[in-house]
C-alpha cells in the first residue's frame, strides 16, 4: 500500500520535480507558501477549480514534527491548486472545535489527526454528513474507517513499536524506558505496548508532561538515577530525544537514548553518538499524500488504500544514514 500511495504521488509531483530541494525551512509560513508557488512556476500543474482543503491536527506549538507535516501539505497544495489551511490544539475538544468550524466554512476536504479518536469522532461524522471527504493522518489507523474517513496515511504504530523492540535487541539491551509525553494518546500507548511485545528484556513507562520541558528531563533523569539497570531510553517524539540526552548527561548514567521522529537535531545527534537510532514515519509524506488523496477523490473519485492505511513507515535510522539526511533535514522536509 505504501508503494502504491508514492507511485501515485510521484506522477502527480512531477511539475516539482528536483526544484525541492532547493527548498528552505526557514523563513515562517507565508514565506514558504510564497517559495512553494514560485517553484510551480506561480501555478498549479493541474486545472482543476480552486478547492480548499483544511487540516487540523493535536500538535502543541513549536512542534518540529507537524512543520514538516505542513510543508509536505503546502508544496502539494501548490500543485494541485488548493487553498490549504491550517489548524492545530493539543486538547481534544478545542481541535473538535477547530474542526467544526471549517465544516461551518464549508471546505471541499478535511484531514485530521485522531490522537484521542472518542473526542473527534461525532465531529468526523459531521463533516460526512455535510458531504465533506475526510482523510486521516498520522494517528487513529484503527478508528478511521469505522469514522467514515476516505483513508488512513501514516505508519502502524505498533509495527513501528515492534520495530523498536527488535532493534534494541540487535543491541542487546536488558532495561528500557518508554516515555509517554501526552497520556491518553493512543497511538503514544501502541508504540510502547508494540515495543514491549517484541523487546526480550524489561520495559517500563514512564509518563511526563510534554508541554514542561524541565519537568520532562527532570523526570528521566530522576528515573536514571534511581536505577543504573536502565540502559536505554526511547521517546516518542524528536523534541524530547535532546532532553533526555541532558537527562542521561545530569543522572551519569551510560543509558542508550533513541527515538521515534526525526528532525535536523536528531539527526546531528545520530552524527555525533548521542542519540543511538530513530524510527522515522516521513512525516513530509503524510501531509503531501493527504493532499493528493483528497485532490485525486475530488478529481476522480479515486481512493488509495482499499480499506487499509497507506503506510509511510517505520523506517529505522542509524548513524550510517545521518550524514545523508542531515541536509535533508536542514530544508524541513525530513
Amino acid at each position: 500500500m505504501r508503494r502504491k500511495g508514492r507511485v501515485a504521488s510521484a506522477v502527480l509531483a512531477a511539475a516539482l520535480g528536483a526544484s525541492l530541494a532547493g527548498c528552505s525551512s526557514t523563513g515562517g509560513l507565508r514565506a514558504e507558501q510564497e517559495r512553494a508557488a514560485q517553484t510551480a512556476g506561480g501555478k498549479a500543474a493541474v486545472n482543476t477549480p480552486r478547492w480548499t482543503f483544511a487540516m487540523v491536527t493535536h500538535s502543541g506549538d513549536g512542534d518540529t514534527f507537524w512543520d514538516i507535516v505542513q510543508k509536505g501539505a503546502q508544496q502539494a497544495a501548490v500543485k494541485d491548486n488548493i487553498k490549504f489551511l491550517y489548524g492545530h490544539d493539543e486538547e481534544a475538544q478545542r481541535q473538535s472545535q477547530l474542526v467544526q468550524s471549517y465544516i461551518d466554512q464549508k471546505v471541499d476536504g478535511l484531514i485530521v489527526t485522531l490522537a484521542k479518536p472518542s473526542a473527534m469522532k461525532d465531529v468526523v461524522e459531521k463533516a460526512e454528513k455535510a458531504g465533506i471527504p475526510v482523510i486521516t493522518v498520522n494517528s487513529g489507523a484503527a478508528e478511521s474507517k469505522a469514522f467514515g474517513a476516505l483513508s488512513h496515511i501514516g505508519q502502524d504504530e505498533t509495527v513501528a513499536g515492534e520495530a523498536v523492540g527488535d532493534e534494541l535487541n540487535k543491541r542487546g539491551r536488558k532495561k528500557a524506558l518508554c516515555v509517554l509525553h501526552e497520556q491518553g494518546n493512543v497511538g503514544h500507548e501502541q508504540r510502547c505496548d508494540g515495543a514491549k511485545k517484541t523487546f526480550k528484556g524489561t520495559m517500563e513507562k514512564l509518563y511526563v508532561e510534554g508541554t514542561n520541558m524541565p519537568d520532562v528531563q527532570s523526570s528521566i533523569e530522576s528515573k536514571l538515577q534511581a536505577d543504573d539497570s536502565i540502559d536505554s531510553v526511547v521517546t516518542l517524539g524528536a523534541p524530547f530525544a535532546a532532553t533526555a540526552v541532558k537527562a542521561r548527561e545530569q543522572a551519569g548514567s551510560k543509558a542508550e537514548i533513541d527515538t521515534f521522529d526525526l528532525n535536523a537535531q536528531v539527526a546531528n545527534g545520530l552524527k555525533d553518538g548521542s542519540l543511538g537510532f530513530a524510527v522515522d514515519q516521513q512525516p513530509y509524506l503524510q501531509g503531501y499524500e493527504a493532499i493528493d488523496l483528497l485532490w485525486l477523490y475530488k478529481y476522480n473519485s479515486d481512493v488509495l488504500g482499499g480499506g487499509k492505511p497507506v503506510l509511510t513507515g517505520p523506517q529505522v535510522i542509524t548513524k550510517k544514514d545521518a550524514a545523508a539526511l542531515q541536509e535533508l533535514t536542514k530544508r524541513g522536509t525530513r
